[in-house]
């Protein structure tokens, strides 16, 4: 860390399990930090997906130098083999870690961040800037003078559109009273707006999945309720991952549980479905066409992804990559065509920084479009970029992971079971799944399952006024 900046903090933006850990790491080096979270609490996204159980235990899902200041204050850590809800991963860990003396005082709620830029520079000006700190300008017209910026706000705020075109179908925007974003509490919360009605599930990534077993689980138990699932490839192989070849079993049960409901017809699946334009219907329904086939349902859970909003450092000089929108270095290392979460390589600030000094991406945003992120990549970037804050470049430079070799995201495992059993997962063994090398995988080569699976057609629906064409 240069000392022209004298006593200026580093300025973290998000509360959340990286932007956290960000902050144990610069209290255990002794930097001055700032965390700024435009929620009212930390873990504020992470908490909109509560009801959902993740599929790695929560030895995967604590950071190294948070345990360490959450020990020392008597904190008793879970059991590292048990899987934690988005809710438990908030209030047993990042809630009392928030709350330590050494962090509290740092962390600012309902802060949001407008704008980060250099102090009386914008972007085209070269002559300085390595010497002028940053400057964060807040919503409410407060700047922050900060030696360095590390952005962990996430993507949960930006979600992809259905438009299969990347942007917004025709009638999206007038149809957005029938969209859900991803991982609505189906069974919780939100029950009534889809119990005893038809639900189209839009997405093959693990939040479809997990709203999908949410949706059959609820069919099962009103009447009335059914769901479709839409997907732009030709199959689900993709969604239905490794069984039991997982190494994380939990993941390894999501697919197969919802290649059962397929088949058993529970859940209707539409492929090869790539959504052009929404239509509402006079009787308060909407339908959903690719040109060709229309669906017409109750309600739409819009799984489709996030990308990052890169917006509020438009006057800095970013290395972008034009498809991701990640730093570029990083890029080749987190392609989803190339890649599942497991197999995306070990990287930290080197692969992190931009022409910009001092500002960093961390965490989900980091990778841009690409849904190959882990909690665990993102706790090795923050130790790796606040070890290059103090100046141990070896420290920042010596990157390693521990993961399981198929990665580590989440999963609709049932709220009373709490660890997961190599052998048959939550919903007994598969002897007869077909092994593969990754499981709910989000790249598409090397070693996905592929399946051969009998399509079911999209029932019409029986309401009157309105058909489903399958």
């Amino acid at each position: 860390m240069t000392s022209q900046f004298g006593d200026l903090p580093v300025v973290v933006i998000g509360a959340g399990p990286v932007g956290l850990a960000a902050a144990a790491h610069l209290t255990g080096r002794g930097l001055p930090f700032t965390v700024l979270e435009a929620g009212d609490r930390p873990a504020a996204s992470v908490r909109q997906w509560g009801h959902v159980r993740l599929f790695s235990p929560w030895r995967y899902n604590t950071d190294a130098a948070a345990r360490r200041l959450l020990t020392d204050a008597g904190w008793v850590e879970p059991d590292p083999e048990v899987l934690p809800t988005g809710a438990q991963l908030a209030d047993e860990y990042l809630q009392p870690l928030a709350d330590l003396p050494a962090l509290k005082p740092h962390v600012r709620y309902g802060t949001r961040v407008q704008a980060v830029t250099r102090l009386g520079l914008d972007r085209l000006r070269t002559a300085g800037r390595d010497t002028t700190p940053l400057l964060v300008r807040l919503s409410d017209g407060e700047d922050i003078l900060a030696r360095a910026v590390i952005d962990a706000s996430g993507t949960w705020s930006t979600p992809n559109v259905l438009g299969a075109a990347g942007i917004p179908a025709r009638g999206e925007h007038t149809a957005a009273a029938f969209i859900e974003q991803a991982l609505p509490d189906v069974l919780g919360a939100d029950r009534d707006r889809f119990a005893g009605r038809r639900t189209l599930v839009v997405g093959a990534g693990h939040s479809a999945a997990n709203t999908l077993l949410f949706l059959a689980e609820l069919a099962g138990q009103v009447p009335g309720t059914s769901v479709v699932w839409a997907i732009r490839a030709a199959g689900p192989a993709r969604t239905y991952g490794g069984s039991t070849a997982d190494a994380l079993p939990a993941r390894g049960a999501i697919g197969t549980r919802l290649r059962e409901h397929v088949e058993a017809g529970t859940i209707e699946l539409v492929t090869g479905f790539s959504i052009q334009a929404l239509t509402t219907t006079e009787h308060g329904r909407v339908t959903v066409s690719d040109g060709t086939r229309d669906i017409t349902a109750d309600r739409i859970v819009s799984a489709t992804g996030f990308r990052p909003d890169h917006a509020i450092a438009s006057e800095l000089r970013l290395d972008l990559d034009p498809i991701l929108g990640s730093a570029r270095a990083l890029a080749p290392l987190i392609d989803p065509n190339e890649h599942s979460c497991g197999t995306v390589p070990p990287h930290g600030v080197d692969e992190l920084a931009h022409p910009e000094p001092g500002f960093y991406a961390v965490g989900v945003k980091s990778y841009g479009r690409a849904p190959t992120f882990l909690l665990a990549t993102g706790y090795e970037q923050a130790r790796s970029v606040v070890a290059a804050l103090a100046g141990d470049w070896d420290a920042a430079r010596d990157v390693q992971l521990d993961l399981p070799e198929t990665g580590v995201c989440s999963s609709d495992v049932p709220l009373d079971a709490t660890t997961i059993t190599a052998t048959g997962g939550c919903c007994g063994p598969t002897p007869d799944a077909t092994p593969a090398g990754r499981g709910l995988a989000t790249g598409v080569s090397g070693g996905l399952l592929a399946a051969p699976l009998t399509l079911l057609p999209v029932v019409g629906d029986t309401r009157a006024g309105d058909a489903c064409c399958g």
